[in-house]
């Protein structure tokens, strides 16, 4: 046997024994000898048995990234000028350590660190945001709507005193006149947004013509409208006083489209179909609900058709301007015991605005002029009408409305025929006549109301901005 014959059956018996359960790290020292033996005898160039060891695969050249060693599937024979470097040469398990340790370090940031980070910043946020939230509700107000000065707290602090100089601009100087009567005119203004407001003022001119009767009703008014505050009510928004010149006047709403009596009797006017007469009625009953079961109680002194005006949408806006003709009246401070006896009368009072409710029904859908010498004879042929069995309340309609609905025209004959009694015990309550008119009408408060007037919009926008604070 030569010396290579040797050398291939030295190699054949390490792989042998490493088969039968060797290691790739265990080095047999028989082998060894047999090897040196014969790296001696063939005079072949000896690599240190420290780097001999007994694998059972070969070895190849890393072909990976440089991080972890690549372990190859090639089939072949080894190559020994490719050898690859001990297992001790290539640090496995110290790699994997720090990265185990790496993986807890995470763990903790990602369970403690982050959280407590995201805990400091919505803390720093929150401090940041409320104050500038508050700084925004203070600026979100009435002026979005174009109020400038002493009429921007109109909408939030009730009923302010405002400069005659603001009205003079905003009504252009008071040359813009809507409508002229013998004790007061009124004027329209127009805010720099668009918003309309209407400034009624009393022809006095002298405050030696301004009696103390006179400005006692003034502020009875003042206080008396302030309280109403309701959607179907034409809102008191400010008003100004001055004594050179001298100025008692009253800010208002505007409602563009006129008065209940122009839209029902005037040629030059919309016709109003069923549904919208139908809507003003459930509006007007609502706002008189409302004024009645304030406390002390509102009643309109001088409640008809032409104290009703139509907002942009064709909703009823009820406007008292009595005031004007008290002030004028040569009437003097009331004594206790008529401020008794006016107590004693208030429920007359509230019962006259039930009567004066039916009279208004009767002319929305019949269409006919309530005039004060034809009053009683409109409302005694609808009792005639309403007790006659053989007749019903069609006989009174309005010609012009073709889409009426008999259930609900039965119901308001109803109603008419309670409110105008003759006998005020017998009348009902505005909150009885509510319901039933709601039960067979179906419209809500809310459907009511205006819902194209800026001012309504501008309050809305307050409440709404109050609510979310």
């Amino acid at each position: 046997m030569d010396a290579s014959t040797s050398f291939v059956l030295a190699v054949l018996t390490l792989h042998s024994v490493s088969a039968m359960g060797g290691s790739s790290s265990v080095y047999l020292p028989a082998a060894q000898a047999s090897h040196r033996r014969l790296l001696q005898e063939t005079n072949l160039a000896a690599r240190s048995e420290h780097y001999i060891p007994v694998s059972i695969a070969p070895r190849v050249p890393s072909h990976g990234s440089g991080s972890f060693p690549a372990s190859s599937s090639r089939k072949g024979g080894n190559d020994p000028k490719k050898v690859a470097p001990p297992p001790a040469a290539v640090p496995h398990r110290p790699r994997a350590s720090k990265f185990h340790d790496l993986s807890k370090s995470m763990r903790w940031l990602y369970w403690i660190v982050l959280p407590a980070v995201g805990l400091l910043l919505l803390t720093g946020l929150a401090c940041w945001v409320l104050p500038c939230r508050k700084s925004a509700v203070a600026t979100i107000g009435p002026w979005k709507t174009g109020l400038s000065g002493q009429l921007q707290k109109a909408f939030v602090t009730g009923v302010p005193k405002l400069q005659l100089s603001e009205l003079e601009r905003a009504c252009e100087d008071f040359s813009n006149i809507v409508a002229s009567y013998p004790h007061y005119t009124v004027y329209k203004g127009t805010l720099s947004s668009g918003v309309e407001i209407a400034v009624v003022s009393t022809t006095i001119t002298s405050s030696k013509e301004w009696s103390q009767h006179s400005e006692s009703c003034f502020r009875k008014k003042i206080d008396s409208l302030s309280r109403i505050n309701h959607k179907n009510f034409i809102n008191m928004l400010g008003f100004c006083e001055e004594e050179e010149p001298f100025t008692r006047m009253m800010v208002l709403e505007y409602a563009p489209n006129g008065t209940l009596y122009e839209s029902l009797h005037g040629e030059d006017f919309e016709h109003i179909g069923w549904r919208g007469r139908m809507r003003i009625i459930m509006g007007l009953a609502y706002c008189i609900q409302h004024m009645h079961e304030l406390n002390p109680p509102v009643v309109h002194p001088d409640l008809q058709s032409s104290s009703i005006l139509l907002s942009e949408d064709g909703a009823a806006k009820i406007v008292d301007m009595s005031v004007w003709h008290e002030v004028i009246s040569k009437g003097k401070s009331p004594t206790n015991g008529e401020l008794d006896r006016h107590h004693e009368q208030v429920s007359a009072a509230l019962a006259g605005n039930v009567y004066s409710f039916g009279v208004i029904l009767l002319e929305i859908i019949s269409g006919k002029l309530p005039e004060p010498a034809r009053e009683r004879s409109l409302v005694s042929l609808a009792l005639e009408c309403i007790n006659n069995g053989d007749r019903s309340m069609v006989s009174l309609l309005d010609p012009t409305l073709k889409d009426h609905k008999e259930e609900e025209l039965v119901v308001i004959g109803k109603v008419i025929h309670a409110c105008i009694q003759s006998d005020p015990m017998n009348r009902p309550s505005m909150r009885e006549i509510t319901a039933r008119l709601r039960e067979a009408i179906g419209i809500s408060p809310v459907a009511a109301t205006p819902r194209l007037s800026p001012l309504w919009w501008a309050e809305l926008e307050v409440l709404s901005t109050a609510e979310g604070s």
